[in-house]
């Protein structure tokens, strides 16, 4: 799944083929229940603002692995409906993504992990203190997108059918 080095700081990416429209798996990707089943880390995703989902939207995410629990905060980026959703991280540097394809009579979906500058100092003490390290966490997400977009997939296409 990975497409570069082995590195916390690294690029994360996975992708898949779901038998069902881009509005589909659209609809089961920005309903955020979908995302804290999807995750194995994410427990719940929250707006701060009123509004809904749009680019600017800041959301709280609380996060549990393990008995550790901690906050992220995280701000819409990229929303361009039926097709992109971008947020960054803004607490570990992260930025998480979803691209949406039509392809035959379905939707590939790719799901990216990139670190556009570098993790924070609050990510790598968290990760370092609490997680195993920051290699040995990214190394967790690394393994978990797939587990994400067949989560996603399974939603997507009981819901169009």
């Amino acid at each position: 799944m990975t497409i570069s080095d082995t590195g916390a700081a690294r690029d994360m990416h996975a992708e898949i083929f779901i038998d069902a429209t881009p509005a589909t798996v659209w609809n089961t990707l920005t309903d955020f229940n979908n995302m804290v089943n999807a995750s194995p880390e994410l427990l719940a995703m929250k707006p701060l603002l009123p509004g809904g989902l749009k680019v600017g939207q800041w959301y709280v995410g609380i996060n549990r692995r393990k008995v550790i629990i901690w906050p992220t905060l995280n701000k819409i980026v990229d929303l361009q409906p039926l097709s992109r959703l971008e947020w960054a991280t803004t607490t570990s540097g992260a930025n998480w993504s979803f691209e949406l394809t039509p392809e035959d009579d379905g939707t590939r979906l790719v799901q990216r992990r990139t670190v556009p500058k570098k993790l924070t100092m609050a990510s790598n003490i968290v990760a370092g203190a609490l997680l195993g390290g920051s290699d040995n966490h990214a190394d967790e997400l690394d393994g978990a997108l797939g587990g994400t977009l067949e989560h996603i997939k399974t939603v997507a296409e009981s819901v169009g059918h």
